[in-house]
Protein backbone atom coordinates (compact mmCIF):
# COMPACT_ATOMS: atom_id res chain seq x y z
CA UNK A 1 0.00 0.00 0.00
CA UNK A 2 1.58 3.35 -0.99
CA UNK A 3 2.13 5.93 1.70
CA UNK A 4 1.13 9.57 1.24
CA UNK A 5 2.78 12.04 3.61
CA UNK A 6 0.15 14.63 4.52
CA UNK A 7 2.38 16.66 6.86
CA UNK A 8 5.95 16.51 8.11
CA UNK A 9 7.90 18.68 10.51
CA UNK A 10 11.34 17.97 11.90
CA UNK A 11 13.41 20.30 14.09
CA UNK A 12 15.70 20.23 17.09
CA UNK A 13 13.73 21.01 20.27
CA UNK A 14 14.44 20.97 23.98
CA UNK A 15 12.96 18.11 25.98
CA UNK A 16 10.61 20.63 27.63
CA UNK A 17 9.37 21.91 24.24
CA UNK A 18 8.73 18.35 23.05
CA UNK A 19 6.85 17.58 26.28
CA UNK A 20 4.65 20.63 25.66
CA UNK A 21 3.74 19.39 22.15
CA UNK A 22 2.95 15.92 23.49
CA UNK A 23 0.82 17.41 26.29
CA UNK A 24 -1.16 19.41 23.73
CA UNK A 25 -1.86 16.25 21.73
CA UNK A 26 -2.77 14.35 24.93
CA UNK A 27 -5.18 17.12 25.96
CA UNK A 28 -6.89 17.02 22.55
CA UNK A 29 -7.20 13.21 22.77
CA UNK A 30 -8.67 13.49 26.29
CA UNK A 31 -11.31 15.92 25.03
CA UNK A 32 -12.06 13.94 21.84
CA UNK A 33 -11.06 16.90 19.69
CA UNK A 34 -9.45 16.99 16.25
CA UNK A 35 -5.69 17.53 16.12
CA UNK A 36 -4.37 20.23 13.80
CA UNK A 37 -0.70 20.25 12.87
CA UNK A 38 0.74 23.49 11.43
CA UNK A 39 4.16 24.58 10.22
CA UNK A 40 4.53 27.66 8.03
CA UNK A 41 1.92 27.45 5.29
CA UNK A 42 1.40 23.70 5.79
CA UNK A 43 -1.46 22.42 7.88
CA UNK A 44 -3.44 19.20 8.37
CA UNK A 45 -6.33 18.38 10.71
CA UNK A 46 -7.04 14.80 11.72
CA UNK A 47 -9.75 13.32 13.92
CA UNK A 48 -8.61 10.11 15.62
CA UNK A 49 -11.49 7.77 16.50
CA UNK A 50 -12.27 6.77 20.08
CA UNK A 51 -10.02 3.67 19.83
CA UNK A 52 -7.14 4.11 17.38
CA UNK A 53 -4.23 1.69 17.36
CA UNK A 54 -1.33 3.11 19.40
CA UNK A 55 2.12 2.00 18.28
CA UNK A 56 5.30 2.74 20.23
CA UNK A 57 8.71 1.89 18.81
CA UNK A 58 12.24 2.30 20.17
CA UNK A 59 14.91 1.94 17.50
CA UNK A 60 18.63 2.15 16.97
CA UNK A 61 19.79 2.83 13.43
CA UNK A 62 23.33 2.57 12.18
CA UNK A 63 26.20 0.13 12.06
CA UNK A 64 26.28 -2.63 14.67
CA UNK A 65 29.93 -1.89 15.50
CA UNK A 66 29.78 1.90 15.73
CA UNK A 67 27.75 4.87 16.86
CA UNK A 68 24.18 4.99 15.71
CA UNK A 69 21.05 7.04 16.10
CA UNK A 70 18.31 6.29 18.61
CA UNK A 71 14.64 7.12 18.22
CA UNK A 72 11.37 6.73 20.07
CA UNK A 73 8.32 6.84 17.83
CA UNK A 74 4.71 7.30 18.91
CA UNK A 75 2.08 6.60 16.27
CA UNK A 76 -1.72 6.59 16.18
CA UNK A 77 -3.26 4.53 13.37
CA UNK A 78 -6.82 4.01 12.19
CA UNK A 79 -8.66 3.06 9.03
CA UNK A 80 -9.83 6.03 7.01
CA UNK A 81 -13.32 4.57 6.70
CA UNK A 82 -13.39 2.52 9.87
CA UNK A 83 -13.71 2.88 13.59
CA UNK A 84 -10.04 2.20 14.32
CA UNK A 85 -10.93 -0.70 16.60
CA UNK A 86 -8.32 -3.41 16.07
CA UNK A 87 -7.01 -6.13 18.34
CA UNK A 88 -4.52 -5.38 21.04
CA UNK A 89 -1.14 -7.00 21.60
CA UNK A 90 -0.62 -6.26 25.30
CA UNK A 91 -0.69 -3.47 27.83
CA UNK A 92 1.94 -0.76 27.28
CA UNK A 93 3.79 0.55 30.31
CA UNK A 94 6.01 3.64 30.34
CA UNK A 95 8.23 4.06 33.39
Amino acid sequence: MPEEVLFKSESDQTREEIASYLRSVADKLDRGEAITLKSGSESVTMEPPARPTFEVKAEREGPTDGPGEFSIEFELEWDENGSGEDGESGQLEIE
